[in-house]
């Protein structure tokens, strides 16, 4: 059984909780949280220990396991507590507040052993899963575009109504929502490496309201290889807007030269959307985060757990710092 520790007590964090009770061979052990109400409510609903310092539950709790719930500009130093002190991490996403943060821990990572992985389900949806084998086998032909959508008519969303979701500095929903579509990208034809985009802000210190850009992805000698070998780069376009009256929108769409598919609702998959011939090839809820945790647990046992590295979550961070520092200009990322 392997003993894990949860900091940040919030809506996430329960729900790796959930999926870490679920696991027939890991229990949370400790709950660290700066608010010791929840932290003691947390950790009493699991009979774990406690906390409001993670280095005091590093220190004090025989853990295996961290997983870090907080908000990203404490990523780094936390993850990195938890690498020191020789216990295994999952890291929630973004992978930090930048990637400068991001390359910090993934140059620590590098020189461990320990197991180390970053929350980006899409490697585990059964829609975003099907959606990559699909282009991959040729069934939208040669991939023109890669879309990206987001609506959402307020921001934070009603169940996550916290201040550093508001930030310029650490919230927003490119980096709060955009990271999972943006990974989703690597994921389908390897990394980005150019990006412009213009951005407009709700205020002097709060985060975007408003995204249109473009990027290229993949490509013949794309330094990483995507599941799709394309002999040219898949041009891409973001389109992001916030607090206005339509419905929530959370989409990525390939259009080939046979057909289209997008992935919407964060799980469903659907063959040729707008047209008569439009089908759902997908609507599979299934946990992620259980599968997380089962693939956590294969590579703690020495199996080859299938898990998104902290370098990889890094590279997904290096687009997101693309699109705010842009300006409309061209960019290429390294």
């Amino acid at each position: 059984m392997y003993d894990v520790g949860i900091v940040g007590c919030g809506v996430i964090g329960t729900r790796l909780a959930e999926s870490f009770a679920d696991h027939p061979e890991t229990t949370v052990a400790a709950a660290c949280d700066v608010d010791a109400d929840r932290a003691e409510s947390f950790a009493a609903e699991r009979d774990a220990d406690a906390y409001t310092d993670h280095g005091t539950m590093l220190a004090t709790a025989d853990l295996d396991v961290l997983y870090v719930g907080v908000p990203p500009v404490h990523h780094r130093e936390i993850a990195a507590a938890g690498l020191d002190a020789g216990v295994d991490v999952i890291c929630e996403k973004p992978i930090a507040e930048d990637a400068e943060a991001g390359a910090e821990l993934a140059a620590l990572e590098a020189e461990t052993d320990l197991v180390t992985a970053v929350n980006l389900p899409f490697r585990y949806t059964p829609g975003f899963v099907e959606l990559r084998e699909r282009v991959a086998a040729g069934e939208v032909g040669t991939p023109r575009r890669v879309s990206l959508d987001f609506r959402f008519p307020r921001w934070p969303r009603e169940w996550q109504d916290v201040d550093w979701l508001r930030s310029r500095e650490q919230g927003g929903p490119v980096r709060e929502v955009g990271t999972h579509f943006l990974f989703g990208v690597r994921e389908l034809f390897g990394g980005v490496d150019r990006l412009s985009a213009a951005v407009q802000y709700a205020g002097p210190d709060e985060c975007e309201e408003s995204v249109v850009g473009w990027f290229a992805a993949g490509g013949e000698g794309s330094a990483d290889a995507g599941a799709v070998d394309t002999d040219a780069p898949v041009h891409g376009t973001i389109d992001l807007l916030t607090d206005h009256d339509r419905p929530e929108e959370n989409a990525i769409t390939v259009t080939g030269t046979d057909g289209e598919l997008a992935l919407t609702e964060w799980y469903r998959l659907v063959a040729d959307p707008g047209t008569d011939d439009e089908r759902e090839l997908c609507a599979d809820r299934a946990s992620t985060t259980l599968t997380l945790v089962d693939e956590f647990v294969t590579a703690l046992d020495g199996g080859d757990g299938d898990l998104v590295s902290f370098a990889e979550a890094t590279a997904v961070q290096r687009v997101v710092d693309a699109v705010f520092a842009s300006d409309g200009d061209p960019l290429r990322i390294e």
